[in-house]
């Protein structure tokens, strides 16, 4: 051990601390998940529980006539049946921003699938039976499925007497929200257009599809609260809307974050939260929900649906002279996220793309269709399908390689965008174009070789539909913008709590955020961080709960940026503080205790230039130091509601895609053979997590793509697949090659430089996989997902 009066010595390459940033570390909950021993929140247990059931409305738009409990309270096993009627407080609606969607429907359902009574019982079978007993009298009402009936002068309302911010902003009451965005003169700029394109453009209904089911256990307090174990990816949020319900104070409704099976947007909003409490309070007994599959496609929001109507101009020599677009949304019955998704869909409406004459307009229905909310890409995912597929059109129009068109049309460092904020870090926009481009292709097909194809690799599979007839290859191109973090003023801070300490002669440091670990990779980098800011090996992360300051959503791609951010921000404050003391303790001994740059790397207080001047843990010893602190990024401001100027976002990230497919044009099957990926991530701070998000997102991308869509009957607004029988979603049978080009160019704004990562791959898959379907087969195709029917012309059912 050195000590602080010995003779200074060089701290080594090989003493330096180990798994800091940019190294692959291995994810602290990795092993547990692969070999089934992580405790999810379906796998909590507690002594004498109860097991709550959710009655959900059979149809879209009724008034409900009558609730009739009585069979299912006389059941034996029964402790508790709850209506809207039994709800304890005045308030009785929650909400992400507009707090519209009921705890139990009141007076009409609006949805299929919406809660109307929730049951508590001591087995889950008898749960379950008991709701069956509840007996609703419904009056059907007509359903609102589209934008035609949703603005109708005499449309049915879905909420009447609207009284949120939003409404006195649209021209209908059943627009959520609306975001025009105008700049510069679109009428002039159509008349240097020496070609101008159109195209309508449909996009489906995609569900996040986690395979861990909603689920969490409430057990009732002493001091009449309520401790709340449950998966979801924004604890403070939750609480802010379960305490006014419960008619609790924020601090006797505790929460902490048990084990989660993935979110991607779809644990935004409550499911079952409220509901556990409620029985658990009332029965005085801890309950527990686990929605089963059927449960959970009623139980979340979905992404939005939308149409997209899309106008481009451009020179011949290839430069875009303006854009106008119309984006609807369906944001279903309940507002959710949808204010803040059509803010995306408008601001990024454009693309990566230099165009500065734009006449923009966004909006969100309230439709009877499945509430949509935040998903993986959030607005802008639908945004990118259709301006990549206008990209195409217009390069083939004017004659020119489609790459080399977006390249030449690429916005880079500096550019305006179309709200007037100009992009202030790194957008290597045609970089990722021509790398992407350059990556070796994969080989052709050697159909008449002596062996002959591998079934597996071909269209249909192992079901044996061709053997390379009627084959073709398809290679297409896409890229995209996707903002990072919260946006339009939104006061966007995360909270960490960092101890440093000596623990069995170790200095030891405990992360604790209430950042909710939903697969992304926050926990490994959270301890990366304070490896690095601490010089420390041992790093523990506390459970996430709300006896810490909020740490914000599990979204937005914000996470390692924002409370990565305030980690960092805490580190440094601790550091701070263990210099103070080391100056106080052992100052005399060395003058560069009072002049140097220090650091603590290796579990030693350093100089800058590699000197050491103590072991950390002489200079811990007998103390603790603690910092809880808030980090915010730069702040944002709203877009004017008028023309759609502000500098609304604070980071932006690009990714590329190329996709190659093989369609058996008999028959409709696609097999997608490579999805490539170029992606500027800033700073890879675990390079190994940022390629599982890079292709994660990619094979998201490439289900809404060619497989997956929630089917809604457009005369009932009922779901017709709410189950992975029907809703399909990519196999490792079905997800292709994923090569990477990872760039990383700094964003001097951000902590370490580093860009969020994981959803700017789910834009610019789906429409690089649509590309190359219509190289290979001549087809317009401007919905997704692709069907065969669309791709033989065969008309086939719905469903």
């Amino acid at each position: 051990m050195a000590s602080p009066s010995g003779t200074p010595t060089k701290i080594t390459q090989g003493s330096r601390t180990k798994g800091g940033i940019g190294e692959s570390t291995l994810r602290p909950d990795g092993t547990l998940k692969v070999t089934g021993e992580f405790a999810y929140s379906s796998d909590m247990w507690h002594e004498d529980m109860l097991w709550g059931q959710i009655l959900r409305s059979a149809v879209a738009h009724a008034e409900i006539a009558s609730i009739d409990t009585s069979q299912a309270l006389a059941m034996p096993g029964v402790y508790a049946v709850l209506t809207y009627d039994d709800l304890p407080t005045a308030v009785k609606n929650y909400g992400l921003e507009i707090q519209d969607t009921p705890v139990l429907a009141h007076g009409k359902v609006r949805h299929h699938g919406e809660p109307v009574a929730i049951v508590a019982a001591d087995h889950p079978e008898t749960a379950r039976r008991a709701a069956a007993k509840i007996h609703v009298e419904y009056r059907e009402l007509p359903v609102v499925t589209d934008e035609a009936s949703a603005t109708a002068p005499d449309a049915i309302l879905i909420h009447e007497n609207r009284d949120d911010h939003h409404s006195r902003h649209v021209p209908h009451p059943n627009i959520v929200h609306r975001q025009p965005i105008v700049r510069g003169d679109v009428t002039a700029a159509r008349e240097r257009a020496d070609v101008i394109v159109e195209g309508e453009y449909t996009f489906g209904m995609q569900d996040q599809a986690f395979l861990g089911p909603e689920s969490g256990l409430a057990v009732p307090e002493e001091d009449g609260g309520v401790h709340l174990y449950i998966a979801t990816q924004w604890l403070h949020s939750d609480l802010r809307q379960i305490a006014p319900v419960l008619g609790l104070p924020e601090d006797k409704v505790r929460m902490t974050l048990s084990g989660v099976g993935g979110a991607f947007g779809g644990r935004e909003d409550l499911s079952m939260q409220i509901h556990a409490c409620l029985l658990a309070l009332r029965t005085g007994k801890p309950v527990k929900i686990v929605y089963n599959r059927f449960e959970s496609f009623f139980g979340h929001v979905h992404r939005h649906p939308a149409k997209l109507y899309y106008e481009h101009g451009a020179t011949r020599d290839g430069r875009l002279t303006h854009m106008k677009c119309r984006i609807v949304l369906d944001g279903g019955a309940y507002a959710s996220a949808s204010p803040a998704v059509v803010g995306n869909a408008s601001s990024l409406s454009v693309g990566p793309y230099v165009v500065d004459d734009v006449d923009i307009e966004a909006v969100a229905l309230y439709t009877n269709n499945p509430p949509c909310g935040a998903m993986r890409g959030f607005g802008a995912v639908q945004a990118c399908f259709a301006y990549e597929a206008q990209m195409d059109k217009l390069a083939a129009k004017l004659g020119m390689d489609p790459v080399e068109f977006r390249r030449l049309n690429a916005m880079e460092q500096g550019t305006l965008l179309p709200t007037g904020q100009p992009v202030d870090s790194p957008a290597p926009v045609a970089e990722l174009l021509r790398r992407v481009k350059a990556m070796p292709m994969p080989p052709e097909r050697q159909w008449e070789s002596s062996e002959g194809a591998d079934l597996r690799e071909l269209p249909g599979g192992l079901s044996n539909t061709t053997h390379g007839e009627g084959v073709v290859r398809g290679v297409g191109y896409a890229v995209g913008i996707k903002n990072v973090g919260f946006s339009e003023g939104f006061d966007d801070y995360s909270t960490a709590k960092v101890r440093l300490e000596v623990v069995a002669g170790e200095p030891v440091a405990t992360v604790h955020t209430a950042m909710a670990e939903v697969g992304q990779g926050g926990v490994t980098v959270h301890a990366q961080i304070a490896r690095t800011e601490l010089g420390v090996t041992q790093v523990t992360i506390h459970p996430a709960d709300t006896q810490v300051g909020s740490a914000g959503s599990t979204s937005a791609s914000r996470q390692t940026y924002v409370t990565g951010g305030a980690v960092k921000n805490s580190c440094e404050l601790v550091r701070e503080k263990v210099l103070e003391i080391g100056r106080r303790k052992f100052g005399s001994y060395h003058p560069a205790w009072a002049t140097a740059e220090l650091l603590l790397e290796g579990g030693k207080v350093v100089t800058d230039g590699g000197e050491v001047l103590s072991d950390l843990a002489d200079v811990l010893e007998g103390e603790t130091v603690e910092v809880e602190a808030e980090w915010r990024h730069r702040p944002t401001e709203p877009f004017d509601l008028r023309t759609g100027q502000g500098n609304g976002h604070v980071q932006y990230s690009f990714a590329a895609h190329r996709a190659v497919v093989e369609v058996d044009t008999e028959l409709g099957l696609v097999k997608v053979i490579e999805l490539a990926c170029a992606q500027d991530v800033g700073k890879a701070l675990n390079p190994l997590s940022v390629l599982g998000q890079i292709q994660g997102g990619t094979t998201q991308g490439l289900g809404v793509a060619v497989m997956e869509e929630i089917v809604v009957d457009p005369k009932t607004a009922k779901v017709k697949n709410p189950s992975f029988t029907d809703y399909l979603i990519p196999t490792i049978l079905d997800t292709p090659t994923i090569p990477v080009d990872v760039l990383e160019l700094a964003d001097d704004h951000a902590p370490y430089g580093l860009r969020g990562v994981g959803e700017a791959p789910t834009l610019s898959s789906t429409p690089a996989v649509l590309a190359a379907i219509r190289n290979a087969t001549g087809l317009e195709l401007n919905r997704t997902p692709v069907r065969p029917e669309h791709l033989t012309g065969t008309q086939l059912s719905e469903g």
